[in-house]
């Protein structure tokens, strides 16, 4: 089955067959596995869903290259710089038997790491500290400490490993249904989402990717950050569209502006690891009272059964766990892990979860939708590679908008969607913290 079959059997176990998309263009990450055909089916997922909201009867057409570049950083500065992706201590180190990931982008994942290794903050000594312990030992002390870290196995260590079986034995899409949906009627034409109201509670990288493809067929998207937090790193990639709000979700006062919000909302889409919004006493069923024709998305690193369905994760850590590393680096006949060529993960599980959106809305019934960064592994893993070897052509003028958007960073243009839908957002990227918690007027 392929890559297009098995996502749309997975919208499909709601009702109604999603539609058609049809492939135009050529070229492929370079990878051991099928990144640019997980590129197409993803964005054309959630295409065709906005199209079928939108009214359209013909199928979508996704560019393969195009759509392979969208899975990567769209945003081209125009005489500036976009700042570094990771952070100085982000990585792969060699421990004594193997090879471990940490990630440190943010600050306290960056604290916890140090302080499970005992050192200070420096790639060297980090690196002389790893090398002194065994993989396993580094990734269950950072874990530990509620940090960020993932050792490399291969693809029959995960399939053997107790996480591996749980994630492999959940569908691609977890639906639940509760009832009557919300009263929202989509607009037929080029933003079916108009007047949609989505309150974002995501992080980097796949549920603002989901956002940032809602707000672009039109909804309005309230994202919600703590105090504080901050993205610099891919603000202006994952930001146009969206008001960007912060509230402290342990403060009383701010949670009950939370659920007033939360009351006017059609959608959430959250982040959050299983059961951190339970202990902040936002659970499931109190939402589903305040909201009850709510669509309710979710996402989770590592699955939402088995024994690391709350262990905290990202696209990075869940390739090394799943095998995709590991088998990179057989590939390629490489030393060391060989990541995908881009956040493959990441991307097609927010387009993805924006699909799942739309299809909800479609059905017409108060739907939950649950989807893991490790069960869009075991989709691409599964799938026998089968590239056309096409490199990929460099980013030229012609591959962008012509527009100029004015970010927070400076001017910027952005590659073109590869969907023959328009995408476009009432606001530039910005940084995160810039407004209310109100909705739009």
């Amino acid at each position: 089955m392929t890559l297009q079959a098995q996502i749309s059997s997975a919208l499909d176990a709601v009702g109604l067959q999603s539609r058609a998309c049809q492939e135009a263009g050529e070229g492929s990450w370079p990878s051991a596995f099928a990144v640019s055909d997980l590129a197409v089916a993803s964005i054309g997922a959630a295409c065709a869903e906005a199209a079928a909201l939108a009214g359209r009867t013909t199928p979508v057409t996704i560019d393969r290259r195009l759509a392979s570049l969208w899975f990567g950083f769209t945003v081209q500065p125009q005489g500036w710089d976009l700042p570094p992706v990771w952070d100085d201590l982000a990585g792969i180190y060699k421990a004594k038997d193997g090879f471990v990931r940490l990630h440190t982008n943010a600050p306290h994942h960056k604290v916890a790491a140090l302080e499970a290794l005992n050192c200070d903050a420096d790639r060297a000594i980090v690196a002389a500290r790893v090398a002194d312990m065994s993989a396993t030992a580094v990734e269950i002390a950072v874990v530990l400490e509620s940090g960020c870290a993932a050792r490399l196995m291969s693809l029959s260590e995960w399939a053997d490993h107790p996480q591996g079986r749980a994630v492999r034995s959940e569908p691609l899409i977890d639906w639940r249904e509760h009832g009557d949906a919300s009263t929202f009627v989509p607009c037929p034409g080029e933003r079916p989402l108009a007047g949609l109201k989505v309150l974002d509670l995501t992080r980097v990288l796949a549920g603002p990717v989901c956002t940032r493809t809602l707000a672009g067929f039109g909804a309005d998207v309230l994202r919600i950050d703590p105090p504080g937090w901050c993205e610099a790193l891919v603000e202006t990639e994952v930001t146009p569209g969206k008001r960007l709000a912060t509230l402290d979700l342990k403060s009383d006062g701010d949670r009950e502006r939370f659920l007033a919000l939360l009351e006017a909302a059609d959608v959430l889409v959250h982040g959050y690891r299983n059961g951190a919004l339970d202990a902040l006493g936002l659970g499931e069923e109190k939402r589903r009272r305040v909201s009850p024709g709510l669509i309710d998305v979710s996402l989770n690193a590592y699955g939402w059964t088995g024994p690391w369905s709350t262990r905290r994760g990202f696209d990075s850590l869940v390739q090394m766990s799943s095998g995709i590393a590991h088998r990179g680096m057989e590939w390629r006949g490489s030393d060391a892990p060989v990541p995908l060529p881009v956040q493959a993960l990441d991307f097609a599980t927010g387009y993805l979860m924006a699909a799942a959106v739309m299809r909800a809305l479609r059905v017409g019934v108060a739907l939950s939708a649950r989807l893991s960064l490790a069960r869009t592994a075991a989709l691409l893993t599964s799938h026998p590679l089968d590239n056309d070897d096409t490199p990929l052509a460099p980013v030229s003028d012609s591959d962008m908008t012509a527009a100029i958007e004015q970010t927070d960073l400076g001017p910027a243009r952005r590659i073109r969607f590869p969907a023959d839908l328009p995408m476009s957002w009432n606001c530039p990227a910005r940084r995160l913290h810039a407004d209310p918690a109100i909705w739009s007027v």
